[in-house]
């Protein structure tokens, strides 16, 4: 595991500068998950149903900006992506 990354039984972020984490579990819209990042507590609102193993937004993601995952970029956005809110196709692609 990355430093700077706590462990959630919900989530886990791949590394300390990824604005996306992956899902342990499906999650529901409403759900509030706790994690970790860099020392710093955040409380994620689930924006709507995340599969297990799909990625949620971290933070907003505004439309164009890159999407990290394992320190790397994975693709943009394709459209702002909001905190909480499910990150696959639809709303990423290829860079």
């Amino acid at each position: 595991m990355a430093s700077g990354v706590a462990p959630s039984r919900a989530l886990m972020i791949m590394h300390p500068q990824d604005n996306v984490a992956v899902c342990l579990r499906p999650l529901e819209a409403g759900e509030e998950i706790q994690v970790t990042q860099n020392g710093k507590n955040l409380s994620l609102k689930i924006a709507e149903a995340v599969p297990l193993g799909h990625k949620v937004s971290l933070c907003p993601i505004p439309s164009g900006q890159a999407v990290t995952k394992y320190g790397e970029i994975i693709g943009r956005a394709t459209q702002d992506i909001l905190t909480g809110q499910h990150v696959h196709d639809h709303n990423i692609s290829d860079y």
